[in-house]
This record gives structure tokens, C-alpha cells and sequence, in this order.
């Protein structure tokens, strides 16, 4: 019996995550370049679905959220590989900082915190992969030459990629926080049922 109830709970986990997945591959449609910021930088709120599963049950939840949104829309032929896997990373930089901050300390506060720390990491390592390994594979696949240029990859980072996942950071946790207190209690309530 009792092990009925386990396979059953992960049953509903995994139909849970698969669903807050399918969410956030829906919000990543919804996006918006941000003025001064190269266009192929979107602002999209895909991130959500994933914090949520990270606040949930636990940081790896909110990881296998951003996988299957990025599958699904590898899946559905939405992008290349090298995107998708800074769109991935990206998720992950994110999500599971504040889902570490808020298992933690439980609270508004460590909300609002994770949110910083997430960004702060999101920014810092997005500047690093996309210098490393990102935009000389943006040169290699779309023949992008100018992206293995080093002086070009450092004003890219710094004049683009940073600025956007810290703005980017600062939109979701401004909207996120309201949404986080209105959704605490509901939050708690699922917390319980999957311990």
C-alpha cells in the first residue's frame, strides 16, 4: 500500500512537471526585445513555471522543467542548438539559486533574495559561457565570424548579454514577488502533500 502511494506521488510529480514545462515552452513565445539591446535577445517568461517547480519540491525540479521546455521546442524545430542551450543554462543559473535560498529560510525575504542571487549568477555566468563557449559556436554555426573576434565577444558581453540578463532578472523578480505572496499558501499546501 505504501509503496502504491509512493509510485503515485511520483506519478503526480512528474505530471506536474511535465505540465509547469509545457507552461513555460508556452511563455517562451510571449517575449519582447528590450530597446538598445540586440534583437535576438528576448525577454520572455518562461522562467516562472520553473521557480515554481524549484519553490515546489526542490532546485532539480525547476532544471527538469527548463529541459523539457527546451526539448519541446527543440522538438517542434524552434531553434538551433546553440540558443537553446543558452536559453537552458540560463534557466538553471536562475531557478535553482532561488530555489536553494528559499528551501533555506522559507520566507518572502529569501525570495527576494534568491531573485538577486539569481540574477547576479544568471548575468555573471551567461557573461562567461556565451565568451567561452557560446558565441565562438554562434560563429561556427551561423557564420557569425565576427563573434570569434575576442574584442568583439568582450563588448557583446558587456554591452549586451550582461545588461540583458540583469534587466531580465530585475522583470521577473518584480513580477514575480506579488505573484509568490498572493500563491504562498498554495505553495505550502503542495509542499505538503510531496514530502
Amino acid at each position: 500500500m505504501m509503496q502504491r502511494s509512493m509510485q503515485s506521488s511520483k506519478l503526480l510529480k512528474l505530471i506536474i512537471l511535465s505540465l509547469l514545462g509545457t507552461i513555460s515552452l508556452l511563455l517562451f513565445f510571449l517575449n519582447f526585445p528590450l530597446p538598445l539591446l540586440p534583437d535576438y535577445l528576448k525577454v520572455d517568461f518562461s522562467d516562472v513555471p520553473a521557480i515554481m517547480a524549484s519553490l515546489i519540491f526542490s532546485p532539480l525540479a525547476g532544471v527538469v522543467v527548463v529541459a523539457i521546455k527546451n526539448v519541446l521546442y527543440l522538438a517542434i524545430g524552434g531553434g538551433e542548438p546553440v540558443g537553446v542551450t543558452a536559453n537552458f543554462l540560463a534557466g538553471v543559473l536562475f531557478a535553482v539559486p532561488i530555489g536553494i535560498i528559499y528551501h533555506k529560510f522559507k520566507s518572502v525575504k529569501s525570495i527576494v533574495s534568491g531573485l538577486i542571487t539569481g540574477t547576479i549568477i544568471m548575468a555573471l555566468g551567461m557573461g562567461v559561457f556565451n565568451y567561452f563557449v557560446l558565441l565562438p559556436a554562434y560563429s561556427l554555426v551561423m557564420g557569425m565570424e565576427e563573434m570569434a573576434i575576442p574584442s568583439v565577444k568582450w563588448w557583446t558581453v558587456l554591452g549586451a548579454i550582461l545588461p540583458f540578463n540583469v534587466i531580465k532578472g530585475i522583470i521577473i523578480g518584480i513580477l514575480f514577488v506579488p505573484l509568490f505572496i498572493k500563491m504562498r499558501r498554495w505553495i505550502e499546501l503542495q509542499q505538503a502533500k510531496f514530502i
